[in-house]
């Protein structure tokens, strides 16, 4: 929407100053003035008394041709040449995506000499791997990534593109979507497609993850979309699986890079793997105090697994945010998730409701963690997790 002011018809009354919900319009020299905060909503127009305020619609820009764009893509994300686990997970979807539109599943893999890694793609569903293989790619940079592939969007023009929702997903997947004119929905935990239109079905939590919101992009291509890991279950890979591997020149040099990675620095403080972890013992607020998370950290220990919490448990400031299972901490699917003095709220259950087997301790047999447990256990944790944790000390010594 554009806003036009027509100064002969204004008299300074202050009408749309008082309706204007972005504050982005002032009274100067008894004359109405737009800011440069003015978002075009309109709301101006309906209360001006004496119709100064005129409000025209944009033309939209024509839609794509989005019969040219074919095919499923998955962003393979890979560090010191060892594919991330979300991209396998990707491609376990993206195979599932693309059987059910009838077209090709295709890898995107930056590095530096990483070419055996399609093989891996290749096992897990990939029938091509577009490699864009050079000294500039070696580390994750956002300039030389996002410059790479969208110069490969452009050319090959796939009708979906996934990636993870990691640090370097979520930095440049948006990036990429600005540049090509296309939209982006951020952290889902469900894709379909629509049997009718085709569309890629987009399902994430919203609203603090009191509800769950499903996004289409009808208008632009590609369709694309971050995920989080551990959300898409992985298949069995199949070595005798091949594939093509299409190498793509890319015109993205050194010398025009806008930073340099001097060093790498693995890890600069204590933090533990909750994504990776085959076993997770969680606390939440019914532990009653940072000085009982050591009968989580016990059991955990106890088991060979990784201790983990809810939010309201790191809200508290009792553990730390980087062991935050949920919809805003980490998203999980081990073998084996016992939660103890978790309630269940559905921000929790969001990232932790695909594990394997679900154990709940909890004093309230109401609470809503028992609706997906496998086992419930209804008591005083403070008394049932130091008997656990002593018992599988006694039966590992045996």
């Amino acid at each position: 929407m554009s806003v036009k002011i027509q100064e002969n018809q204004c008299n300074g009354c202050g009408a749309c100053v008082d309706r204007c919900p972005f504050g982005a319009i002032e009274i100067v020299a008894g004359i109405a003035k737009l800011k440069d905060n003015c978002t075009g909503c309109g709301a101006c127009s309906k209360a001006c008394p004496n119709s100064a305020i005129e409000v025209t619609k944009k033309a939209k820009k024509a839609p794509k041709n989005n019969d040219v764009y074919k095919g499923v893509w998955v962003f393979i994300e890979q560090r010191n040449g060892k594919i991330d686990t979300v991209a396998l997970e990707l491609l376990s979807e993206g195979r599932k995506l693309a059987n059910e539109l009838k077209v090709e599943l295709a890898g995107v893999l930056l590095g530096e000499n990483v070419g055996e890694l399609a093989r891996e793609c290749f096992a897990y569903g990939a029938e091509k791997v577009y490699l864009v293989d050079g000294p500039v790619f070696k580390d994750y940079r956002t300039d030389s990534y996002t410059d790479a592939i969208v110069e490969i969007i452009n050319q090959y023009k796939p009708e979906i593109l996934l990636f993870g929702a990691t640090n370097n997903g979520r930095d440049f997947a948006a990036r990429i979507a600005v540049r090509i004119t296309t939209g982006l929905t951020a952290d889902c935990t469900a894709l379909s497609i629509d049997p009718e239109t085709r569309l890629l079905r987009q399902t994430r939590p919203a609203f603090g993850g009191n509800v769950m919101a499903t996004i289409l992009c009808p208008n632009h291509r590609p369709q694309m979309a971050t995920v989080r890991p551990k959300v898409m279950k992985m298949d069995d890979p199949d070595y005798n699986r091949t594939g093509e591997v299409i190498r793509c020149e890319s015109s993205v040099k050194e010398a025009d890079m806008t930073t340099k990675i001097l060093d790498i620095v693995q890890s600069i403080s204590h933090t533990v793997n909750l994504q990776d972890a085959e076993i997770i013992v969680s606390g939440g607020r019914g532990i009653g105090g940072p000085e009982n998370y050591r009968l989580i950290e016990e059991l955990a220990e106890a088991l060979g697994g990784v201790a983990g919490a809810s939010r309201a448990a790191v809200d508290a400031g009792w553990v730390p945010h980087y062991r935050q299972v949920g919809q805003t901490g980490k998203t999980v699917a081990p073998k084996l998730y016992i939660a103890c003095g978790i309630s269940g709220a559905i921000q929790h259950l969001a990232g932790m409701n695909t594990s394997e087997i679900i154990v709940a301790i909890n004093n309230d047999p109401e609470a809503p963690i028992f609706n997906i447990a496998t086992y419930g256990l209804v008591g005083d944790l403070h008394k049932i997790v130091p008997m656990l944790t002593q018992k599988i000390k006694e039966f590992k010594k045996a």
